[in-house]
């Protein structure tokens, strides 16, 4: 499992011009993959990395000041470029496989007690975000 995880002082997802998740306040943006051999195991890790993360300022995690994570899927983030110019997917989780465990990732978190707006699975999505810093890293379980 991997997430691109972005400081940001907004972030927003559209589908069809349709608001359906966003950060009321600064927080971290989640763009969220998952591997073809990922199960349930790394969810509860992947949500613990995540809330606990100290990238906010002051070096303060979603846990410890209540900043809210928006949490989009991102199958792209296992696209294989090594080869030839057309990315290769076969790394990533096929969606039946992918959604649950996504789905498990935003359960933990809130489970954690943390604030979570999401994306929409398989949807084409516009995201918009401003990142503060700018400051991202990636995280992997």
């Amino acid at each position: 499992m991997r997430a691109v995880v972005s400081r940001v002082t907004e972030a927003a997802v559209t589908v069809d011009g349709d608001l359906v998740g966003a950060l009321e306040r600064p927080g971290l943006l989640v763009l969220l993959g998952v591997h073809a051999d990922d199960s349930e195991q790394q969810c509860a890790t992947m949500a613990r990395k995540l809330h606990e993360l100290r990238v906010l300022r002051d070096e303060e995690s979603c846990a410890s000041t209540g900043a809210p994570l928006l949490v989009v899927s991102q199958f792209t983030l296992y696209g294989d470029t090594r080869k030839g110019r057309r990315p290769s997917w076969t790394s990533a989780a096929r969606p039946e496989h992918a959604e649950p465990l996504v789905d498990a990732v935003v359960s933990a978190l809130r489970e954690r007690g943390a604030t979570v707006a999401t994306g929409r699975f398989g949807a084409m999505m516009s995201v918009h975000s401003v990142n503060d810093g700018p400051f991202t890293v990636l995280v992997e379980v």
